[in-house]
């Protein structure tokens, strides 16, 4: 179910179907997906910049937030064309000038809203993580199941990521060995907080600091290298453990603002470090992949393959998986994995959401891989604030469709 081959995916990526003549007026529009947002904070705003420039796959037709200062602004990204408004999520779904939703709202309700949007029969983007719970990933699941024709595709966009798509492509043609490591962290140095225009607004603005409505640094930031470690191995981790606190901000904050969690893959024989604190920037994004035969260190656009030194001319390593008849080796002994940067992980998912609702297939980063990744990040956090090993339980392996 979540396996596409490389060269497949990144046809696509390299700019979707290619026309001979002249298109029609009426075959461009056929091709147009008709977008609401609803959540028009700063992923929601991000989203939508995306969606703007990939004017030929989508358009936005409506907007949708609780804060009117939101939807205000929202509405700056796409004034060259009038669009609907809503403060009310349940009016958008009755819309019929939209054929897709995109959810970029607190986790807190991302059930409820891909709930609504799939019972209006319409298609779904939905951020990362999934769901706030496990029992709202199983139920998002079986709904999905019961609306086949519908597609859910979930933010963790990773998947689409030509960089870590080859990634994935080297890991399973051994050319890493053995991976018995991973190493992660998403830092920064800052309170997280965004600013209040109103101190009423605290908890609506600044959800991500409170329990009722968030999973904290795990769910916001870890959950990406969480997904990718899932699907580049076809696995899940058993055990979870967990520590942190709140160490760096005394300000009322909920969620811990200093986390250190750690995974065991027993199929796969992988530890899996996952860290994120607010009190230090310096190694910011961080992902690490370690074999017997090399390792691999990523950015979110580019990488960099280190062999062990006992594994053999590294030419032949590398060009075993490159295909490159010169291979450019930095100073620290590394080689990169593409020659070039990667666009947003953004912008490869909705070319691919694209993809999947005008053909009907199952996208990459779906709800079945979706509530795999949620049951994680739902288990780490509880691991967390309890303070005690979590450990998967075999009812969420029956997930696939």
């Amino acid at each position: 179910m979540e396996r596409r081959s490389f060269i497949k995916s990144t046809g696509l990526l390299a700019g979707g179907t290619l026309m001979g003549g002249v298109e029609s007026f009426a075959q461009h529009q056929s091709k147009i997906i008709k977008i609401g947002v609803v959540g028009c904070g700063d992923r929601g705003k991000g989203m939508m910049h995306v969606i703007q420039n990939l004017k030929d796959r989508f358009r936005i037709t409506a907007i949708c937030d609780v804060l009117d200062f939101r939807l205000d602004e929202a509405r700056k990204i796409t004034k060259e064309a009038p669009v609907a408004a809503y403060k009310d999520y349940h009016k958008l779904m009755n819309d019929q000038n939209i054929d897709a939703v995109v959810v970029a709202v607190p986790l807190n309700m991302h059930y409820p809203v891909a709930e609504a949007v799939l019972k209006a029969d319409k298609h779904l983007y939905l951020e990362k993580t999934m769901t706030f719970d496990i029992a709202q990933a199983l139920k998002l699941v079986q709904l999905s199941k019961e609306r086949p024709k519908q597609v859910v595709q979930v933010g963790h966009q990773y998947r689409y990521s030509p960089l870590y798509y080859k990634v994935k492509d080297m890991i399973a043609n051994g050319v890493l060995g053995k991976v018995n490591q991973i190493d992660c962290r998403w830092d920064r140095n800052g309170t997280w907080r965004r600013p209040v225009p109103d101190p009423s607004l605290e908890r609506q603005i600044n959800w991500r600091m409170y329990k009722e409505y968030s999973g904290g640094l795990v769910a916001e930031l870890l959950s990406h290298q969480i997904d990718f470690i899932n699907w580049a191995f076809d696995t899940h981790p058993t055990e979870f453990h967990s520590t942190g606190g709140i160490d760096i901000f005394k300000d009322g904050r909920e969620t811990y603002d200093n986390v250190q969690v750690m995974f065991r893959y027993p199929e796969a024989g992988i530890i899996g470090n996952f860290g994120s604190t607010c009190g230090n920037a310096y190694d910011g994004y961080l992902f690490k992949i370690k074999g017997t035969k090399g390792s691999i260190s990523l950015l979110t656009d580019k990488g960099v393959f280190y062999p062990e030194k006992n594994a053999g001319p590294k030419n032949e390593i590398v060009d075993g998986v490159t295909g490159a008849s010169k291979i450019t080796w930095n100073k620290d002994g590394g080689a990169p994995i593409l020659p070039e940067p990667t666009k947003d992980g953004t912008w490869y998912a909705l070319i691919d959401f694209h993809k999947a609702v005008k053909s009907g297939t199952l996208p990459d980063s779906n709800v079945f891989t979706g509530a795999r990744t949620a049951i994680c990040v739902h288990l780490a956090n509880q691991a967390l604030y309890n303070k005690e090993i979590q450990y998967w339980k075999k009812a969420y392996s029956e997930l696939d469709a």
